[in-house]
């Protein structure tokens, strides 16, 4: 079975519309197929950017991912949102 690996991040970020709150943004930073070069490249992103939360992770190719247990996502909180 084809395996896709991902990083994802989140982070806080203030609103450019007015009130300028703070929002969670949740973004897919990087894709490869080798694990290898997602492993070097969760790393370089954690040191480059220690204030954004780093997650990788592995999934299936071709399946249907609101299927499975638990598939790529990121929990942001309003305490966070501060």
């Amino acid at each position: 079975m084809d395996t896709l690996f991902l990083i994802l991040c989140g982070s806080v970020e203030e609103s450019k519309e007015e009130p300028h709150d703070n929002v969670g943004v949740v973004s897919v930073v990087y894709v490869s197929k080798d694990k290898e070069k997602i492993d070097s490249k969760l790393e370089d992103l954690q040191k480059t950017h220690p204030d954004n939360f780093y997650m990788a992770y592995e999934v299936p190719m071709d399946t249907d991912l609101t299927t499975l247990e638990h598939y790529p996502g990121l929990e942001i909180s309003k305490e966070d949102l501060n």
